[in-house]
């Protein structure tokens, strides 16, 4: 398996090792902060996000604000924007203020895509109420969208907030098996190279791998929304996604 993880992705899961901080540099713990403004749109985080929720033809066709939203020790297509230092990290993780922006800019994302965190303790995501099949449309034939995807993924874990991750690796996973959504050829690939291994924890990781691949192979039959919900409330109640080995299996 981790032979086929992306190089990006390695780099991502091994804490970026060849990675120094650079105490000057702390453009986006000010962004998030509120303030300082973001370039090239020049917006404070609360005005962006107040002003640019809903507004799908801005989210699509603007480029630069995502490597502001969802901040990395990667250098994005945005070149006023900086990589995500380990300060900056720390500072962000441990401001409630903060995390609550982060998780405001999920949402605004998960909206652009047709889906609404339902909890934000567990991750479970639903379809929006009503602009779903466009949303989703949109995301099927916008392919520059799967790297935004793996950069909020890579972004959530490191600000403390994996626990979303699984959320909506399942949630997309539970769409293509059960209703055939999202299911393109372009997206699967994001998804099985990318995205799903955009978990720092190993064990989860595992587990999520194992339900992509049941599905593509067609061995356990489908990963139903009953499932997905199942998970992430045994995880919630137990710590692990995976259901505990019975005494008769391990015996086996």
């Amino acid at each position: 398996m981790s032979a086929s993880i992306p190089r990006d992705v390695r780099e991502f899961l091994d804490d970026y090792p060849d990675n120094n901080d650079d105490p000057s540099c702390s453009d986006n713990l000010l962004f998030y902060s509120n303030k300082s403004r973001c370039q090239p749109d020049n917006l404070y985080i609360d005005d962006l996000h107040k002003q640019w929720r809903g507004d799908y033809a801005k989210l699509e066709y603007k480029h630069g604000f995502i490597q502001w939203l969802f901040p990395i020790p990667e250098h994005g297509m945005n070149w006023e924007s900086q990589p995500l230092q380990r300060h900056e990290v720390e500072a962000m993780k441990a401001d409630e203020t903060i995390v609550e922006r982060v998780l405001r800019s999920y949402r605004l994302m998960l909206d652009f895509y047709g889906m609404r965190l339902e909890d934000s303790e567990t991750g479970l995501l639903a379809r929006s109420d009503k602009n779903w099949k466009d949303r989703f449309r949109n995301l099927t034939r916008s392919s520059h969208n799967y790297l935004r995807i793996s950069r909020i993924l890579k972004c959530l874990s490191m600000l403390g907030l994996e626990r979303l991750n699984a959320g909506f690796l399942l949630f997309v996973l539970a769409e293509q098996s059960e209703h055939g959504e999202l299911n393109t050829a372009g997206i699967r690939s994001s998804m099985d190279r990318w995205w799903a291994n955009c978990v720092r924890n190993e064990e989860e990781r595992k587990w999520i791998g194992e339900m992509i691949r049941n599905v593509r192979e067609r061995e356990r039959g489908e990963f139903t929304r009953e499932l997905y919900t199942e998970a992430l409330r045994r995880r919630k109640e137990t710590g692990k996604l995976a259901e505990e080995a019975s005494a008769v299996d391990a015996e086996e």
